[in-house]
């Protein structure tokens, strides 16, 4: 089947978009659209044009999968020049999304209709590239410099109503879309009205400035935002044809640029996390409960309350359930305060709320999900509960990040619906979810835990029963690693500013600090008996722990902590722990490069990596660039640690891990590094 056909309304010629499932704009779609631009050219009968999608949406972006090598003619400017030359009216008709190319696209018709529920976006800058058809000429012309840097820069999505607002659109529609867009039609025959004979509207300076200020602040300072706004700018004041050939050239180096590529490898590796099960169909899910009221029960709450589940928080503790339901409605009291959300979606959230201390109300529960102590035994026990008053039918799932869930699965009567559902903290913001396969879980458990994820707003990845699973067992290594630098020479708040600067969220020290130190010292002390003793070992959390510096909480740990601002300073006490360490075990500190602690931390993370999938902990290795990215605040525009062993290649990634493997000492273990190049 074509990817776009043609037929008459009469006196209108309709172009229909085919390319299913998200209508993309490939080279056989712009072919298309070119040709029936020129047959609407030629056609005495056809007076004007629709331009609409066939299936659920219009064009929800161009083919991300030709981004990384030439693009065949035609090109996308070339089919918007085509429909901007065309003496015949072009009305375009939009329903579901038109973003990215697709929505420069309708920048280019003479008018464009809308379903109320429809989307319209430039998102190109958030794959670190910039809109290259138009997009940063046009909707200016349209909304703005201000508006168009805020719109463009943070690739936001919006809806058909604020696009009527800001007169992107003509006009929102209830239904009948092609009906209405013909009437529409017929009222232009005659007329053009190309958007690239508007004037883009006066700014006062000092607001283009300010509003570039902000997007470059909320962009991470990265160089395509900066290209972006310059070429907003010169939507005011250059000619739009040097503009348009402008834009094009920035659009054109940066596809290739190692960061769009990096952008382009979390994309396509965050898409197919859905497709993981293939036909293989979710069990119903409506009614869910929270066993645990602390932050993270409550937390998960929240999440499943917004999702629009009905939710049951149960705490035999009387205190901690009043604690936990207090924080799920201060939550939404504040939402509402802040005007994020309505009242009456606020009303029906709560109302979808239920708590209790007794284990009979979890009797409806489609899923109960444990987010208790991180103590096997508790654990044991709540299982032991959960069995006798959940639903035979009922998914269990624990929110453990460490222990293991075969052992709890052992215990009960049908190990086949219990998993593991590991929640980041707070768990209503964090992105990540680790999905966890035990030996009996049933194909179904994990699809229904996928289907949770996908309603909850979630990024999914799928790991086997193993240690630390997937994200903490790659972070406890890489934290090991920043370690044993502070041994050999290095400082924490060295190693936090060159990987803050680096692109991560927050250093390893800060974050020990923010979630406490005493939490991993708790995992350090149940491993000592197991621990091999030649290997090696550094003591220095455990001497901080031991002089009762555990983090933020106690105003001490790693960094020093204002008791009224919280800010961190640098505490020289703790370098003198460290020193006296480095002293004990004989060790020459040396001075620390920037560029050696992102390369030692960077390649122990692709060892562990390495390591996690020849034990087929992952089924798919780019899975922990997902995790280390929405989880674990490593920069999203570099990729990934898999992404980046494979832009290395195996001949240097493996001498430089040589290297890693003498410094490191006792203990590590290089992995079969061919691992991540499949």
């Amino acid at each position: 089947m074509s990817k776009v056909t043609i037929h008459q309304e009469a006196d209108i010629m309709v172009i229909t978009v085919n390319n299913p499932p998200i209508n993309a704009g490939s080279i056989e779609v712009r072919q298309g659209l070119l040709k029936a631009i020129e047959q609407l050219t030629s056609h005495a009968q056809a007076k004007a044009a629709v331009l609409i999608g066939g299936g659920n949406t219009f064009i929800a972006g161009s083919d991300m999968k030709e981004f990384s090598q030439p693009l065949a003619e035609p090109h996308l400017p070339t089919v918007i020049a085509a429909i901007e030359s065309c003496p015949k009216p072009v009305i375009c008709a939009i329903h579901g999304a038109a973003l990215g190319g697709g929505f420069e696209l309708t920048l280019g018709c003479d008018a464009r209709i809308a379903l109320h529920d429809a989307v319209v976006g430039l998102p190109e800058v958030t794959l670190g590239i910039t809109p290259g058809a138009g997009g940063t000429q046009r909707l200016p012309r349209l909304v703005g410099l201000e508006k168009s840097i805020e719109l463009i820069c943070s690739g936001a999505r919006i809806k058909a109503s604020e696009a009527l607002g800001l007169g992107i659109v003509t006009r929102v529609v209830d239904s009948e879309l092609l009906a209405h867009a013909l009437e529409l039609a017929r009222s232009m025959i005659g007329s053009k009205s190309r958007i690239r004979d508007m004037q883009t509207p006066q700014a006062e300076d000092s607001a283009v400035l300010a509003a570039s200020q902000k997007a470059l602040k909320a962009g991470k300072r990265r160089p395509n935002v900066q290209q972006a706004i310059d070429l907003i700018i010169h939507s005011a004041s250059m000619p739009i044809d040097q503009a348009l050939a402008l834009e094009r050239e920035t659009f054109q180096a940066l596809r290739f640029s190692t960061e769009a590529k990096a952008l382009r490898h979390q994309f396509f590796a965050e898409r197919k996390l859905f497709k993981a099960l293939g036909d293989i169909k979710p069990l119903p899910l409506e009614r869910i409960a929270v066993i645990g009221a602390g932050t993270m029960g409550s937390g998960i709450a929240i999440a499943c309350l917004s999702a629009g589940y009905q939710v049951i928080l149960l705490d035999q503790n009387p205190s901690a359930l009043a604690n936990g339901v207090k924080k799920i409605e201060d939550f939404y009291a504040s939402r509402l305060k802040s005007g994020k959300l309505p009242a009456d979606t606020v009303t029906a959230m709560l109302s979808r709320f239920g708590h209790s201390t007794e284990w009979p109300s979890i009797a409806q529960s489609d899923l109960v999900i444990e987010a208790v102590f991180e103590d096997i035994e508790v654990k044991h026990a709540v299982f032991e509960k959960i069995q006798a008053h959940a639903s035979s039918h009922a998914l269990l799932a624990s929110n453990t990040s460490y222990l293991d869930i075969d052992a709890i699965a052992a215990k009960l009567t049908d190990p086949a619906r219990v998993f593991g559902l590991h929640f980041f903290s707070p768990a209503q913001v964090m992105k990540l979810i680790e999905i966890v396969r035990c030996q009996a879980s049933s194909p179904s458990a994990i699809a229904t835990g996928l289907q949770l994820a996908k309603r909850l707003g979630k990024t999914p990845v799928i790991s086997s029963n193993s240690f630390g699973f997937i994200g903490n067992r790659v972070y406890a290594a890489y934290r090991r690693q920043c370690e044993m630098m502070l041994e050999e020479g290095a400082y924490p708040e060295q190693i936090d500013r060159v990987l803050e600067n680096y692109g991560f969220a927050m250093g390893p020290f800060a974050v020990g600090d923010m979630s406490g130190l005493d939490i991993a010292w708790g995992m350090r002390k149940s491993q000592a008996a197991t621990r091999n003793p030649a290997h090696r070992y550094v003591n220095i959390p455990d001497t901080l722990c031991l002089a009762g510096r555990l983090g933020r909480k106690t105003g001490f740990g790693y960094y020093q902590y204002d008791a009224l601002t919280g800010a961190r300073s640098v505490d020289l006490s703790v370098h003198r722990m460290i020193e006296e360490a480095s002293q004990a075990k004989g060790i020459t500190r040396r001075t620390f490069t920037d560029a050696e602690i992102i390369q030692r931390v960077l390649l122990v993370m692709i060892n562990e990596i390495a390591h996690l999938a020849t034990e087929k902990v992952v089924s798919d290795v780019t899975d922990c660039d997902v995790a280390m990215v929405n989880g674990y605040g490593f920069p999203r525009w570099c990729g990934g640690p898999v992404f980046i062993a494979r832009e290395m290649g195996m001949d240097k990634l493996s001498s430089e891990m040589d290297q890693l493997e003498k410094v490191s000492g006792p203990g590590f273990v290089k992995a079969p590094l061919a691992a991540v190049f499949e």
